[in-house]
């Protein structure tokens, strides 16, 4: 069996394609260029990333394709990024990349190129049940990324693996150490893709211009002003510049609200504060790995954001809408940011937030 591994340069993936090989499996590489603004800067990791990828590569002796899917993914995930903002979204382009490129685009490059299956150094699980397969936690749960997969499909599952499933991330790194992988150590990446460690505001500039408008207390008076609505996200405390306002005490300034037609940001003050939290939000439309029965509603778990435990919740459908109302209290759901559902360790699939 011919399998291609998405190699990132880092270590997950680096064990992924080792451990593979151990297992008897023919297995090359691929290290997916999706981004060519490259500046340069110590930002942008790009250039060292392959060069990491490559030097695995050949430690372990397999070939290393260099794919380039950068128009894709412009044209799939960036662009839909940046128009999601200006509309007052915060969305969430490492799981469309995953949609429409890890497991799409490099899927289709591996089939293409006879490949059997693809594999990558997510956390995640693949269980088969009655001859289908699901999405299902991985044993570490503090690294599960199953919230970052929730639009795969059941025709790439099939000819997926998961090497790192049944392995913790300190499991990881001893494995990488004790086969002298050269990405033992190296760090793991944090943030969007394509903007790496680069603060996001000084990114975005690039692309977005400033549209200043008024901030607004909850109170209805004028407390500041804000750069443009596509700076900010809901339940936001830095960079707003609000401090030391006049009968009002010390505590933070977070962002509860946006208010387009009238480019207005709306803060109120406290994290505890009642207007940041919510028990309803509304989906457009679900991908579902696995369809649970929704004739009627349903007890699902469910987590607006990766860092979060599951949430108890019900699921109902009306037409093509889907509400969700949870148990308890959410803080900052935020439209343009993904819901992904949950039955015990089961991954059912997700969709993306559009009102709150």
């Amino acid at each position: 069996m011919k399998v291609l591994v998405g190699m990132s340069g880092g270590v997950d993936s680096s064990v992924s394609a080792a451990l593979l090989l151990d297992k008897g499996y023919q297995v090359e590489g691929a290290f997916m260029k999706n981004w060519e603004d490259d500046d340069g800067t110590p930002l942008c990791t790009a250039k060292e990333d392959f060069m990491d990828a490559a030097k695995v590569a050949d430690q372990l002796n397999i070939k290393l394709h260099h794919v380039n899917f950068s128009k894709e993914y412009k044209s799939k995930v960036f662009e839909k990024f940046l128009k999601d903002l200006e509309k007052g979204k915060t969305p969430n382009p490492d799981i469309l990349c995953n949609q429409f490129i890890k497991f799409n685009e490099f899927y289709n490059y591996a089939i293409a190129n006879k490949f059997d299956f693809i594999a990558t150094g997510h956390y995640a699980k693949i269980k088969n049940i009655s001859g289908l397969n699901y999405l299902a936690k991985a044993k570490d749960q503090t690294k599960d990324q199953t919230y970052f997969l929730c639009n795969i499909n059941q025709e790439v599952l099939e000819k997926t693996m998961f090497p790192l499933s049944e392995l913790t991330k300190k499991e990881v790194r001893e494995i990488a150490k004790s086969k002298e992988l050269s990405t033992f150590e190296k760090k793991d990446s944090t943030g969007i893709c394509f903007i790496g460690e680069r603060p996001f505001p000084s990114f975005l500039e690039n692309y977005i211009k400033d549209q200043p408008g008024k901030i607004i207390c909850d109170e209805g008076k004028e407390v500041g002003l804000h750069r443009g609505l596509s700076f900010y996200t809901l339940g936001q405390r830095q960079g707003l510049g609000i401090g030391g306002l006049k009968n009002y005490d010390e505590r933070p300034w977070y962002v509860i609200d946006k208010n387009l037609s009238k480019n207005t940001l709306i803060v109120a003050q406290g994290n505890d504060n009642d207007n940041l939290f919510e028990t309803k939000l509304s989906v457009n439309s679900i991908n579902w790995i696995f369809k649970p029965d929704l004739s009627k509603s349903i007890k699902l778990k469910a987590k607006i954001r990766y860092r979060q435990d599951d949430q108890e919740c019900i699921l109902s459908k009306k037409d093509n809408c889907y509400s969700v109302e949870f148990k308890k209290p959410q803080r900052a759901i935020t439209p343009g940011q993904s819901i992904v559902f949950y039955q015990n360790d089961l991954c059912l699939g997700g969709g993306e937030i559009y009102k709150s």
